[in-house]
């Protein structure tokens, strides 16, 4: 009797599952490398949270469209922390116990990645900052470090922020801090870069999140002397303070320089008309209206606008920066993992330090990471905008 040989076989096998047979061939493919998100995916800084999303499904589709990395697909695994920190430390906990799961892409805030770093160290998850900016999540004295961040680092964004108030002729500039520890980390920036360059900080005022109204906060800084108020806060507190910022007699309202908070949000549905009544201009690191890269924002756009139908020009990108340092972050990780040959997350960690150039969205890359320094932006890649009525962030120069 005539035996089929083991090529026969599989290729039989092939054709029958094809046909809607036997999912043998079909269990075989292999197993997905999982990355984890954890963000704000329903509160106030749901914006970013979703932005962060897109920017790594953009570029894992990509990567799986090429056939993955070792042979095996992307796969997001998307967690909500809600903006609390303890719900995000029980985020990584679940996050540790997925098989396959190499690292976490974190969104804001500060507050929440600042209380899962001990998580991060214990369970050795590599964690990929794409927003939230706090000097020592990255600077956070664990050894190996497996934090390593696209986004701003308050450090340099401080510095940044007050050279804009004094190339702007601004000589006492006030701080409007939110309570926690990313307002922390500014005031320690902002009063460094005060010094350095001989200004004075006309006074500090603190507020909580979730406050309606910070008249009095506002009031006092410019009792004090304050000729522009440097901003920390998220977008409810953000909107918040450009109402009390316009309640203000027009003659006697300072302009506001802001960190990139008050774009994670619906900063202008809850500032509403206020926002045109005041002078507000704020960080950011990426524009789709201005790329730096024009040639490979055109791609990354085209890709953007066939998965996401609810957006059709660049300019209706919200939180842009959050996908595009997810997107850049991913394609770091993916070389990372290539390099090291394993997912095997030690492995992958010292991988990431020694990546050559890497031509990303938001930049050219020379090494993105190395031992000593996780932090692939500088002040150099930052830049100031503002809003526009119709909700688009619009670059204003650096």
């Amino acid at each position: 009797m005539f035996r089929k040989s083991p090529v026969i076989h599989l290729l039989a096998a092939v054709v029958f599952s094809m046909a809607g047979g036997s999912p043998d061939v079909a269990a075989a493919a292999p197993k997905p490398i999982i990355i984890g998100l954890d963000a704000d995916m329903s509160s106030g800084g749901a914006q970013s949270g979703e932005a962060i999303r897109r920017g790594a499904e953009l570029a894992i589709a990509e990567i799986n469209q090429r056939g993955g990395v070792l042979g095996r697909p992307f796969q997001l695994d998307v967690r909500d922390h809600r903006g609390n920190p303890a719900r995000g430390k029980d985020n990584i906990e679940e996050l540790a116990a997925v098989e396959g799961l190499v690292a976490v892409t974190g969104g804001i805030h500060t507050p929440v990645a600042l209380a899962e770093l001990e998580l991060i160290h214990k369970h050795r998850i590599l964690y990929l900052g794409a927003w939230a900016a706090g000097t020592t999540i990255v600077e956070n004295g664990y050894e190996p470090n497996y934090v390593f961040r696209v986004s701003v680092r308050d450090e340099l964004a401080g510095r940044y922020l007050m050279n804009a108030a004094e190339a702007r002729g601004y000589r006492r500039p006030g701080l409007l801090l939110e309570r926690t520890g990313w307002g922390r980390s500014n005031e320690r920036a902002f009063k460094t870069a005060a010094q350095d360059l001989g200004l004075t900080i006309a006074g500090i005022v603190w507020f909580n999140r979730g406050g309606k109204n910070l008249d009095g906060q506002l009031r006092a800084l410019r009792a004090a002397g304050a000729d522009v108020v440097m901003l920390v806060a998220s977008s409810p507190e953000g909107a918040v303070a450009v109402r009390s910022t316009a309640a203000l007699a027009p003659d006697d309202r300072p302009p506001i320089i802001s960190h990139w908070g008050v774009t994670d949000g619906n900063f202008l549905d809850l500032a509403e008309d206020y926002v045109t009544q005041v002078d507000l201009v704020f960080l950011q690191t990426y524009s789709f209206l201005s790329p730096k890269v024009p040639e490979r924002a055109e791609g990354f756009l085209q890709a953007y606008f066939d998965r996401f139908s609810d957006v059709r020009s660049p300019a209706e990108i919200r939180s842009p920066v959050g996908t595009a340092h997810a997107y850049d972050l991913v394609h770091l990780l993916a070389m990372a993992i290539e390099r090291a040959g394993s997912i095997e997350r030690p492995a992958v960690r010292d991988a990431l330090e020694r990546l050559p150039r890497y031509q990303g969205l938001v930049k050219d890359y020379n090494r993105p990471f190395t031992p000593k320094r996780h932090d692939a932006l500088t002040a150099e890649d930052f830049s100031l905008a503002r809003y526009l009525p119709n909700g688009t962030i619009e670059p204003v120069g650096p």
